[in-house]
């Protein structure tokens, strides 16, 4: 495994993270695929074992039975804390990101999680509703107690982000220093503007969906998997470009031929010649996590990037949001 730090601190993380979406108590249909608790706990040592020490989580997992299982699961094994980097996030919650709801949902997360604290805490969107000084500066004041040693930043428009570190800066607050976003073969829109953004200001990249709900696992669209069957939320992000993607998948599985290995390792390959510190995998079985670790061994020439890159075209948003949903959720995770 190959390491890296969360910039501006200490934190040792390894170069890829490990999503906790794929684990807890379904608490939506389309998340029918997820792991119980005893296949959590498989899951989470065996990525442990593989040297893989960064889990990614949210307090709307599972409705936060995730951060319970990965709690348990490291207290069970009496894994150190200082072994592991936590990172978990808020906004799909009750007052979204305003200085009542982070004070009230961190104090769950870390209960959840059985930990006094965070290494990484992400507002899992932007809030429309709340005043960007609250939030940013609720979320200096997590750091300053203790409760939370970085701060990060997901699915957004670029704006939002510059916009949250200018006040974060002008306040002498604490910055985002991760960016949690949707980025994969299929799906670059983040290239304009929010990830050149983030690496002018040295703030890393974690994207979720690095092999894009499984289309960039098989040369073929669909699969047999519980996952592609119940996955609402999957197909809502990407059925509607399955035309203008199908290029790009035969490449990612014609690169994948030549060099002897999986489509999925080219895919998590890329993302590391593009950029990015950690990938986040979301991992049902411990041969996905197999494969994503020795994917590390995978380096890509500009002109095999290039190639991946050359059939994209340009994608309707998907991630960031217009403005805050109705209920809590988004449509297409309540089904």
């Amino acid at each position: 495994m190959e390491y890296s730090q969360i910039p501006g601190t200490d934190i040792k993380i390894s170069k890829l993270a490990v999503g906790g979406m794929s684990f807890g108590k379904p608490a939506f249909k389309t998340y029918r695929w997820i792991l119980d608790e005893d296949a959590t706990d498989a899951m989470v040592q065996h990525a442990l074992n593989l040297g893989i020490n960064f889990f990614d989580t949210a307090n709307v997992y599972g409705a936060g039975t995730s951060e319970e299982f990965i709690g348990r699961s490291l207290k069970k094994h009496q894994v150190s804390r200082s072994a592991v980097a936590i990172a978990s996030k808020v906004y799909f919650n009750p007052g979204r990101l305003s200085r009542e709801a982070i004070n009230r949902e961190i104090d769950g997360t870390l209960r959840r999680l059985g930990t006094d604290y965070l290494d990484l805490y992400i507002i899992h969107r932007f809030d429309y509703d709340t005043p960007i000084e609250e939030t940013m500066e609720a979320l200096n004041d997590l750091v300053v107690a203790g409760k939370v040693r970085a701060l990060g930043a997901s699915a957004m428009y670029g704006y939002q982000f510059q916009n949250m570190q200018h006040v974060a800066e002008k306040n002498g607050w604490h910055q985002f220093m991760a960016m949690e976003n949707h980025y994969n073969l299929l799906y670059r829109e983040d290239e304009r503007e929010l990830i050149p953004i983030c690496k002018q200001d040295g703030v890393m990249l974690m994207p979720y969906s690095p092999l894009a709900g499984g289309h960039l696992t098989r040369p073929s669209w669909n699969s047999d998997s519980a996952r592609s069957k119940t996955d609402t939320s999957a197909r809502a992000k990407y059925d509607a470009a399955e035309e203008q993607d199908m290029p790009i998948i035969k490449r990612v599985d014609e690169l994948a031929q030549q060099h002897g290995v999986k489509m999925s390792q080219i895919a998590l390959a890329w993302q590391w010649a593009k950029g990015v510190t950690a990938p986040i995998v979301g991992a049902t079985k411990r041969q996905y996590l197999d494969d994503a670790a020795a994917a590390m061994d995978i380096k890509l020439t500009p002109d095999e990037v290039a190639y991946l890159d050359e059939p994209y075209t340009a994608h309707e948003i998907v991630g960031a949001l217009d403005q805050n949903p109705t209920d809590m959720l988004p449509k297409s995770v309540e089904n």
